[in-house]
């Protein structure tokens, strides 16, 4: 997933659940403004933040990575045998 397409995820998934940023950063232990840059784009997360956003919407890293039909082809689409290959098991690993 490129920046622009985690800033998404992030911002989609605390709309689902009706959440501000000061309500997903005061679950995910993390600063209100650190949510606010990673949603704008400005800021990537770390995998150990994005774990923490990740407990404070409920959800699995897994969880954050799967996305539904098309959408998930298309992101992976550029990726080669062996890139696709290290995801899956990536997944499977959380």
């Amino acid at each position: 997933m490129e920046k622009s397409e985690v800033a998404n995820r992030i911002k989609q998934l605390r709309m689902e659940r009706n959440m501000t940023q000061n309500a997903l950063a005061n679950a995910a232990g993390i600063s209100p403004t650190y949510i606010y840059q990673l949603e704008r784009g400005e800021k990537s997360p770390t995998v150990e933040y994005l774990d923490h956003i990740c407990w404070g919407l409920g959800i699995t890293l897994q969880d954050f990575f799967t996305v539904e039909g098309d959408e998930f082809s298309r992101v992976t689409a550029n990726l080669t045998g062996e890139q696709k290959e290290l995801l899956t098991r990536f997944l499977k690993s959380l």
